[in-house]
């Protein structure tokens, strides 16, 4: 079962479902919902051109019954919502996979389901987008890494990396998949509320001195916590770190940008806005964080049709 049929959620629901296994796509968008169970799901892009017509889709999450695994791939600030929906066909030996940006994703959907049941995900120079109701675009394929909350390499997560690898992807089990959520995490930091404060490219933040000077502060912030939980990276310099994975998609826009332009809520409080939680946590200040998330806030919140 795959909750959140977006972009990347269809994705994985074509790849899993072509490779032969049952799949069901449970997302609240009724007309892609229809178009998917009326003339399947169309995926093109990187991962090929196909309709996929094996998938089941459904609004309502009970329609699916029990499965073997659910996988989560809603925006971050959804996650909490989409498991308590599928808490009650989640079974006993059933496993859920979330794959989102930021932090916080695995604590959210254990208030709901078991934590020794949760698998988490981190997606590696991927995209996609919508066409249209029933129609993907794959933009790119790189490396899916999953782990257990809990860390280690068990008999199940080998079980999940061959599925995963079955229908296609470039999949590959860790045993410490915390580290890799923040090494990813400082990234997302660095660049998603500073390029969509700025309306910047990744390439036009860092060309900018003073935009890309506030973008490392809010990074430095979130490294700070990072050393002070004594999360393990794979890295002693974040700034080169931080700079080499920038100048690798200049002309790349951050989701949250993207979000921004189309007028949608962002993940913002599983990334930037996150940091400011955390750093209370420990002690840390994060005035950088701080700033940038209150300007959003105030942006997202005439998205919704609220004055700040």
């Amino acid at each position: 079962m795959v909750m959140g049929v977006g972009a990347m959620g269809s994705v994985y629901a074509a790849l899993l479902a072509d490779a032969g296994h049952e799949v069901w796509a449970v997302d609240t968008w009724k007309e892609h919902i229809d178009t998917i169970n009326m003339r399947g799901l169309r995926l093109e892009g990187a991962s090929g051109d196909r309709v996929v017509s094996s998938i089941r889709a459904t609004t309502d999450v009970t329609d699916v019954g029990s499965c073997d695994m659910c996988l989560i791939a809603t925006k971050a600030s959804a996650v909490g919502a989409a498991a308590r929906a599928a808490a009650p066909v989640i079974g006993p030996d059933a496993l859920v996979l979330t794959i989102q940006n930021g932090l916080g994703s695995g604590e959210r959907i254990s208030r709901y389901i078991p934590s020794g049941n949760v698998l988490l995900g981190v997606a590696d120079g991927f995209g996609a987008s919508m066409k249209a109701q029933g129609h993907a675009h794959h933009n790119a394929m790189k490396l899916i890494r999953i782990g257990e909350l809990d860390g280690g390499l068990t008999p199940r997560l080998a079980r999940i990396e061959k599925v995963w690898q079955g229908a296609g992807f470039d999949a590959r089990a860790f045993e410490n998949i915390t580290q890799l959520i923040w090494e990813k995490f400082l990234c997302n930091v660095t660049f998603s509320a500073p390029c969509t404060v700025f309306n910047e490219t990744v390439g036009e933040l860092m060309a900018d001195p003073e935009h890309w000077a506030i973008a490392l502060g809010a990074m430095n912030e979130a490294f700070s916590i990072a050393r002070l939980k004594s999360i393990p990276l794979g890295f002693e310099d974040p700034v080169a770190y931080v700079t080499a994975f920038g100048e690798g998609m200049p002309k790349a826009r951050p989701s949250m940008l993207l979000d921004h332009m189309a007028g949608r809520v962002s993940e913002l409080e599983a990334i930037n806005g996150i940091v400011p939680v955390l750093g209370r946590e420990v002690g840390v200040r994060t005035p950088f964080n701080d700033t940038l998330s209150a300007i959003l806030r105030q942006r997202e919140s005439q998205f919704a049709g609220v004055t700040a």
